[in-house]
């Protein structure tokens, strides 16, 4: 017969008490480590009060590989930032711009310049909430910003970006052709059969394109509404360039298969034409045009009169119009004007005694009739 075996598992070592704030820094020079400062509310880099926890409020986060690590809580600050200045991440000293040069030409890597960033660096930002490490670097990954870390210099935190995947990725993508010159634009879509859309509406003389003066080398970007959303096409050195863009769209394609829009009426044929259509264009004494739903943009040349309509609680632009009556007449095909413009009188209907010569050939002498617009349309006989 056999016996189990039982086995008896020795107990976990304590945990060390808690070091005081004293026991911490003396700890800390006898490790030959510094206890960096910052300015949180725990004075200390890396260190977080967290009030959930009464007896070890002080905890330790670091950035390590993209992800926020958590290395444990503590009694003291002081204890917390031991903690921390024992981590790889405190341990690295901050690169100055001419090292983290260096360290790049030594990988074998280049700090991509950006003219649209601030810093002069791709997806390097400054936060000037942080004053030891301005620079920080956030990346797109699987359609998430990911932040990557905080640096003393730009440079360092090109570096940084530099070294990551979408870095690498970015420079084995082939190089982007040069820009075209305004000439050449034209020649290339004369060749392709497209039409650079113009509208004076626009700043840039462009349907479709936008100026952005954050960027200095292609200041001219090209956004399309596409599923209810504002969709950004790119960013190019002219506007000729942005408009052959948005003319390869499908938006600019669609435009450019639709009728011509039909001539600007004027005031006297915008005036008829609601009276052949039996419409009001509504006055306002409120609007600086006259007239009701219209509004005067002063950036639009030709046809700087706009009509708006309020519908579902949000203003719907109607179009841009030559004359405040024509831009009225569009405002009045609404359904919004029809059912707030003024009715005709209701048809007025009396009773009266029948004169001779509305008597009906056949009827009684004594009737009480109902004149309505004319016509007789109700006869009653007196008792």
């Amino acid at each position: 017969m056999s016996r189990s075996r039982s086995t008896t598992v020795a107990p976990a070592p304590p945990a060390p008490p808690p070091l005081t704030a004293e026991e911490a820094v003396r700890q800390a020079k006898a490790e030959g480590l510094t206890l960096l400062r910052s300015d949180s509310s725990t004075g200390y880099k890396g260190v977080y009060f967290d009030s959930s926890s009464k007896s070890k409020p002080f905890k330790v986060e670091v950035w390590r590989g993209g992800k926020l690590v958590y290395l444990g809580t503590f009694a003291t600050a002081e204890e917390a930032a031991l903690c921390y200045a024992r981590s790889l991440e405190a341990q690295a000293p901050p690169l100055t711009a001419e090292e983290a040069l260096r360290q790049a030409q030594a990988e074998g890597l280049t700090l991509r310049r950006s003219e649209s960033s601030s810093t002069g660096f791709r997806c390097v930002s400054f936060n000037s909430s942080s004053k030891n490490k301005p620079y920080q670097v956030k990346v797109w990954r699987g359609g998430n910003e990911v932040y990557l870390g905080r640096f003393t210099t730009p440079e360092e935190a090109a570096l940084c970006y530099a070294r990551s995947l979408e870095a690498q990725a970015a420079a084995a993508a082939p190089p982007e052709p040069p820009p075209l010159t305004a000439e050449e634009v034209l020649r290339q879509a004369e060749a392709e059969g497209l039409t650079l859309r113009r509208s004076e509406s626009s700043s840039t003389g462009y349907k479709g394109v936008y100026f952005n003066s954050s960027s200095t080398s292609k200041p001219y970007q090209v956004k399309v509404w596409r599923g209810g959303k504002t969709v950004s096409l790119g960013n190019y050195a002219t506007a000729e360039e942005a408009a052959l863009c948005y003319a390869r769209s499908l938006g600019g394609q669609a435009a450019a298969a639709a009728p011509p829009a039909p001539p600007p009426l004027t005031a006297e044929e915008a005036l008829r034409q609601a009276e052949a259509e039996g419409l009001t264009l509504l006055r306002s004494k409120s609007g600086s045009t006259g007239y009701k739903g219209v509004g005067f943009d002063s950036r639009a040349k030709s046809k700087p009169y706009k009509a708006d309509a309020r519908r579902g609680g949000k203003t719907v632009f109607l179009g841009y119009y030559q004359t405040p009556e024509e831009a009225a007449l569009c405002y009045a095909r609404t359904p919004e004007a029809q059912a707030t413009a003024p009715q005709p009188p209701a048809a007025s209907s009396r009773k009266r005694k029948v004169r001779s010569e509305e008597q009906p050939p056949d009827g009684p002498a004594d009737v009480v009739v109902v004149i309505l617009e004319g016509r007789l349309v109700e006869s009653t006989t007196f008792e």
